[in-house]
């Protein structure tokens, strides 16, 4: 039995896998085998509490938030959740 795969090699966990997909961001091309891995290497990281944003989140003063909670406590007081 021939256990040898014909995919692309996942550059997150390593993982050799004939779904692996490419996503094209900023001028580079990364190579995936699941949207895991995908988030865990692009996916930014909330200013205030650390968690990977993978949502639409919020951007103040050049910072970037899960949430404007968080950035209302990173001082954006500008920012609310509603309009």
């Amino acid at each position: 039995m021939d256990t040898t795969n014909t995919g692309t090699r996942c550059e997150v966990c390593g993982n050799d896998y004939d779904l692996a997909f490419e996503v094209h961001a900023q001028g580079a091309v990364h190579v995936f085998d699941s949207f895991e891995c995908a988030i865990h290497k692009l996916a930014p990281i909330c200013e205030h509490c650390q968690c990977k944003v993978i949502g639409h989140g919020v951007q103040a003063g050049g910072q970037f938030f899960c949430c404007a909670h968080c950035a209302r406590q990173a001082g954006a007081e500008e920012i609310r959740d509603r309009a």
